[in-house]
């Protein structure tokens, strides 16, 4: 089932999809109809189905959920491990080791304060030479790190700024505007093998496409299982937080984002998920 968020009477409101039509589910944000299937033991299909409206609006997606905390992953795909220790240099080797270790790299994204949904500007910080977006698959949860479905996302990240010093990190990859979500959150269900999944990002400025890359989810070297189990470790995530899974598209120099470009991140099975980049 295709669920998501609609702007419905002045509030963004929780809908069911199909094509290009939306059911609102009034009163609800996805996040509450989230909480709501836990509370009632039903499923959040059985919820949808019956307390969506008869009445199908226009299906123009806002922000799936305003997750209350998104986490992410890194050293997920051997591209991006290897790409990052040859970026370092000498001070390389610590992209390898977590990409071969069992504990994987796991890291605060930020709130929903920080991100945006499709069509929204993403962030480039005034103060990076090289922002760049990050295409990935992303894992809404529920209680208890239970996988309640799939969505793209896009880590903005400023890298000149995590290669000047691994410290610099967070600066790096939390500011405004720094995590894109969308268009819509498939059902678990519906995706029954995650690690199968062909993504592609595509950056165009004005008719030029200037980058473009794919990357499948197979190339994964952990299970998204494992991810969100460490993630909960002594970490009682909320329901309704959001996990990205790690990017196996590494863009460097040739994603290098100017105000205006518009990055395009989509997958067969979620949608297209579209933003303008501008400086925050």
């Amino acid at each position: 089932m295709k669920l998501g968020q609609i702007r419905w009477k002045d509030t963004p409101t929780a809908a069911l999809f199909d094509g290009v039509h939306a059911r609102p589910i009034p009163d609800h944000t996805l996040y509450d109809l989230i909480r709501r299937a836990e509370v009632e033991g039903a499923t959040i299909q059985e919820l949808a189905v019956s307390m969506a409206s008869k009445h199908p609006e226009p299906a123009v997606p806002v922000i799936p959920i305003r997750a209350p905390e998104v986490w992410a992953c890194g050293c997920t795909y051997p591209s991006s491990a290897a790409l990052r220790d040859a970026e370092l240099g000498e001070r390389g080797g610590m992209y390898t080791y977590v990409f071969d270790k069992p504990r994987p790299e796991t890291f605060f994204k930020g709130t929903a304060r920080a991100c945006v949904g499709p069509g929204k500007p993403i962030g480039i910080r005034a103060d990076s030479q090289l922002t760049v977006p990050e295409p990935e698959l992303a894992v809404v949860l529920g209680s208890k790190g239970r996988i309640v479905g799939y969505t793209l996302a896009n880590d903005v990240s400023a890298w000149d700024i995590a290669k000047e010093n691994p410290l610099y990190l967070t600066q790096a990859k939390y500011y405004a505007g720094c995590c894109a979500l969308g268009p819509l959150m498939v059902t678990a269900d519906e995706i029954p093998d995650p690690h199968n999944i062909q993504i592609d990002c595509v950056i165009r400025r004005g008719e030029e496409t200037v980058f473009s890359a794919s990357m499948s989810t197979s190339r994964m070297n952990r299970k998204i299982e494992d991810l969100v189990a460490y993630l909960i470790r002594s970490n009682p995530v909320p329901c309704g937080s959001v996990l990205l899974t790690g990017t196996g598209i590494v863009t460097g120099e040739a994603g290098r984002l100017q105000p205006g470009d518009v990055v395009t991140i989509s997958a067969p099975e979620i949608g297209e998920l579209s933003n303008p980049a501008q400086i925050v």
